[in-house]
């Protein structure tokens, strides 16, 4: 499995969690249910976050940084941990709520960039044979 296998596979996951967490949004009453939810999505994202820069990104920074894409992904997770972070202080379980839905929304916008600009370029500028063994690092990230 090549990292950008990898990396779909774990958006693909991610959109489904993100489903159940918005179909479930509307029923909670109280903070720290939303706070819990929005710990659970901050966890996944940091992780994949990581991945993503230390296994795919990092090959790429020139490129991105030339086009102009690297300071729009960093500025999209910035907003995106900003708004899970306004979570655990919101006043209100309604602002809570619609914090965590912007951020599922900007998640999701940010993934569909990523598919569309970045694992292009990434296929694009490296060697197959770079991919596979990027995405066999993911493997044994996710086995640790």
């Amino acid at each position: 499995m090549s990292i950008i296998e990898a990396l779909l596979a774990e958006h693909v996951v991610f959109l489904r969690v993100f489903d159940q967490i918005e179909r479930a949004l509307p029923s909670l009453v109280t903070l720290a249910e939303v706070r819990t939810l929005a710990g659970m999505v901050e966890a996944l994202l940091e992780e994949h976050a990581r991945t993503e820069t230390e296994l795919a990104y990092l090959a790429l920074d020139h490129v991105l940084e030339q086009s102009g894409e690297l300071q729009s992904l960093h500025q999209e997770h910035q907003e995106i941990d900003d708004r899970l972070r306004r979570v655990h202080t919101a006043k209100t379980c309604a602002e809570a709520r619609r914090l965590l839905k912007a951020a599922l929304t900007t998640s999701r916008e940010h993934f569909r960039g990523e598919e569309k600009h970045v694992f292009p370029l990434l296929a694009k500028c490296l060697r197959a044979e770079t991919l596979l063994e990027l995405g066999q690092n993911w493997r044994q990230r996710q086995a640790a």
